[in-house]
């Protein structure tokens, strides 16, 4: 599919909350958190999530049978890497940049996915989250993409516009997630990525899948996380293997080891209901990415995290 068939929003991506209150609550949107993903776009923790995400609707879309994605928390969608706020730290060129020219076969369908919002020599657009599940989306199949954002929500309906088959949202994505849960096609991919600015977040988002899991056992869950502090990664893990989850696999690309100074070293996915091929697809890719990504300091883990 060309890139020709998203009308591009460049508006700066933004994860946001105002502590569970309703938008009514928040009045000039005073309680905004200043996670804003255009900064970001395109850098290695992009490349891990889309990396399995990939796998995942890739998956589902080998059976005819529909299957439904919610994406809990969009953004915009897409995004242009000479905008301002992108160019200013420029994180993708130690992202998708340093793998955007590779033969390596199993990168192929990222690259692909990505190249298709761009021309085969030259990166000027990275596709976030529903950009990448509009390109493998079939006919057949429905999303819902929620953002509360209200840029970021205006950007996300133009460049989902002309896709009867995905509903936009300004909603928060948890309670959409349980609102949704079990879907009608009984088989369903959920993306939850949210910012972490709150920190109980790293405890809802284990709230959230596990009580999604109870209503819906078979789903494909997929959950994103920042390594800041490595003893928050450890909390989530704990919880997630004392959550009554099952099947849960874990994915962690590193571009610089574990660090006490603030920001981002390394990111990770877990995963419930895995594609069966997913874990042997990136336990010989992740090290590969992990040096051509880190420079030297690079590193990664694939993991059982809870047994089938």
């Amino acid at each position: 599919m060309s890139n020709a068939y998203l009308l591009l929003r460049c508006c700066t991506r933004s994860r946001c909350a105002w502590d569970n209150a309703p938008l009514d609550s928040a009045p000039e949107y005073r309680r905004l958190l200043s996670y804003r993903h255009a900064f970001h776009a395109g850098n290695h923790a992009d490349v891990l999530k889309h990396l399995v995400l990939i796998e995942i609707l890739r998956h589902l879309g080998k059976k005819d049978a529909s299957f439904d994605y919610l994406d809990t928390h969009s953004g915009g969608g897409l995004f242009a890497l000479d905008a301002a706020e992108t160019a200013s730290l420029q994180e993708y060129k130690s992202g998708i940049d340093c793998i955007y020219g590779s033969d390596e076969p199993a990168l192929a369908p990222y690259l692909e996915t990505v190249k298709a919002f761009n021309t085969w020599s030259s990166l000027s657009v990275y596709p976030g989250s529903p950009a990448i599940a509009a390109h493998w989306l079939r006919p057949q199949d429905r999303a819902w993409l929620c953002e509360l954002h209200p840029a970021d929500h205006e950007a996300l309906v133009g460049n989902m516009r002309g896709y009867c088959n995905i509903r936009v949202a300004r909603e928060d994505g948890f309670a959409k997630l349980k609102a949704l849960m079990p879907p009608a096609s009984r088989r369903a991919a959920v993306l939850i990525d949210p910012s972490y600015e709150i920190k109980s977040d790293y405890d809802g988002v284990v709230d959230a899948i596990a009580g999604a899991y109870r209503k819906f056992p078979s789903g494909t869950y997929a959950l994103w996380y920042p390594v800041v502090e490595r003893v928050r990664v450890e909390r989530l893990e704990r919880r997630v293997a004392d959550s009554g989850l099952r099947n849960v696999q874990q994915f962690e690309l590193g571009i610089a080891p574990d660090t006490d100074a603030k920001g981002m070293t390394a990111s990770g996915m877990i995963v419930v209901n895995p594609p069966w091929t997913l874990l042997d697809t990136l336990q010989p890719l992740l090290p590969t990415l992990a040096g051509a990504l880190g420079d030297g300091a690079g590193h990664s883990r694939c993991a059982v995290l809870v047994p089938e």
